[in-house]
């Protein structure tokens, strides 16, 4: 795979933001990976889920540029026998980014989360 430009989201990237924006406009500010998956899957019309593997990386890297950030789940709020599960909200940069991601698609563009040519 060639390397990515700088400034470009990869796909997977622009998936998690939108996803995670729609959370938040639905008045669920933290979600996490799986539940963020099954999203995804919805949204995309997918028939499998995006591999684990892919996706939290891809939560790293986001959490890495400061548009995600992530907290352990309270263990009293977690059911008995269920393990914590890791919630992720946007920060205010990547509800921003998540905006233009959204406009970028519509105009056909590549994803961008820095200014650079379109």
């Amino acid at each position: 795979m060639p390397p990515r430009k700088p400034g470009t989201l990869l796909p997977l990237e622009a998936d998690v933001l939108t996803a995670a924006m729609s959370n938040h406009r639905a008045g669920q500010a933290a979600f996490h990976g799986f539940g963020l998956a099954r999203m995804i899957q919805e949204q995309s019309g997918a028939r499998s889920l995006t591999a684990h593997g892919t996706l939290y990386k891809a939560l790293n890297r986001l959490e890495e540029l400061g548009l995600l950030t992530s907290d352990w789940e309270d263990p009293a709020g977690a059911p008995t026998g269920r393990p914590r599960r890791r919630l992720y909200q946007l920060t205010a940069q990547g509800m921003h980014v998540a905006d233009r991601v959204v406009a970028d698609r519509t105009a056909g563009r590549i994803p961008r989360f820095a200014p650079g040519p379109a």
